[in-house]
């Protein structure tokens, strides 16, 4: 069945980087897109960032130039390189898998929780 995992969250100060991971199986990876999404303590879903299975990239605003999706298709891995950390980049980061052609996302990691200190 299909199973996705995230890893890599952390507490980090503001300007710091980290590296979340998603280990991917029960699917093609490489002809799927993947997409990352984030809930700030007591916030709604925020979209992140999303990869195709083109390797074309899609950011939000808010962490445009700061955050960098990737994929490792021979590992079925998702990443993703946050730079310049802010506080209010502190949220549950989850990694899901894209329905079809972005329509939506279908599978969902359990999150890697990410705290920026000031």
């Amino acid at each position: 069945q299909v199973h996705v995992e995230e890893s890599g969250g952390d507490l980090v100060q503001t300007g710091e980087s980290l590296r979340l991971s998603c280990t991917a199986s029960g699917f093609s990876f490489s002809y799927t897109a993947m997409n990352w999404v984030r809930q700030a303590p007591g916030k709604g879903l925020e979209w992140v960032s999303s990869i195709g299975s083109d390797t074309s990239t899609h950011y939000a605003d808010s962490v445009k130039g700061r955050f960098s999706i990737s994929r490792d298709n021979a590992k079925n891995t998702l990443y993703l390189q946050l730079n310049s950390l802010k506080t209010e980049d502190t949220a549950m980061y989850y990694c899901a898998k894209d329905l079809y052609a972005y329509s939506g996302m279908d599978y969902w990691g359990e999150g890697t929780l990410v705290t920026i200190s000031s």
